[in-house]
């Protein structure tokens, strides 16, 4: 987890599609799922945190060099768009989590390219939309992740996400919830890629007002607070082998 002293920079992504083309998600999300996500995480974390916005229609998809340089934390909501982000963004965000940057994908961004690049599997799951009630049980309470949390969690109406879902085994399930139908399903688990950590979180269909539920806004920046790099990410050193650099020296072809 983050150091109580240092800054905690936050990037939160989103490709922000639904709330330009459904006047319905415009009036649940005003300013955007990001800006409800942001609002939520500048309520929670401490004050000198740096949290910041990005969408799919910004130059680079608002993930440039410098910003991803400057972030601890990245949050990436994503649905409709995938295909859309352009490959090489993918793999720069790839390389930073590999480097340390924590990364929390939210709902529908299990279908993400970075996520299913990150995994190596198709992350595919059960799902239907029927605005039923989930219950997010804490089955891990002693994690950071769920700190101050109820359990259950309550979320009057959401999407069904069910097992089968198709992840490697994660390091860690921190939450499982249940909906209406009976279905169960793994909402809440932890990875670790390379230097970086992995938090996947389910709850926040784009028709309901999730990510205003105060309980979700505590997941969620506890979330960034367990997920961020003690000491920042780092660049990874170039590939390189001593021996043979040793012996050219030797033959003078260094």
């Amino acid at each position: 987890m983050v150091a109580a002293n240092r800054q905690l920079r936050v990037t939160v992504w989103n490709e922000g599609v639904h709330e330009q083309i459904d006047d319905r998600i415009s009036a649940i999300y005003p300013n955007g799922i990001h800006g409800a996500i942001a609002e939520g995480l500048r309520k929670y974390l401490p004050t000198n945190s740096l949290i910041r916005t990005a969408t799919l229609a910004d130059e680079e998809h608002g993930l440039t060099q410098e910003v991803l340089a400057e972030t601890d934390v990245l949050l990436w909501w994503g649905h409709v768009a995938h295909d859309e982000v352009a490959d090489a963004i993918v793999a720069r965000v790839h390389q930073r989590v590999l480097e340390g940057m924590g990364l929390i994908v939210l709902h529908s961004g299990h279908f993400t390219k970075v996520f299913k690049r990150l995994m190596g599997t198709t992350c595919s799951l059960r799902w239907r939309n029927e605005a039923e009630r989930e219950l997010v049980w804490t089955i891990n309470p002693v994690h950071p992740i769920a700190a101050g949390i109820d359990s259950p969690l309550v979320i009057d109406h959401q999407e069904m996400y069910g097992e089968f879902f198709d992840i490697p085994t994660p390091d860690e399930v921190v939450f499982i919830s249940s909906f209406d139908g009976g279905e169960v399903f793994r909402s809440g688990v932890t990875f670790r890629r390379g230097h970086g950590k992995v938090f996947y979180f389910s709850p926040g269909d784009e028709a309901y007002p999730v990510y205003f539920d105060d309980q979700i806004r505590r997941v969620l920046a506890n979330g960034a607070r367990w997920a961020a790099p003690s000491q920042g990410a780092q660049n990874l050193p170039a590939v390189s082998n001593p021996a043979r650099d040793w012996f050219s020296k030797q033959d003078g072809t260094a």
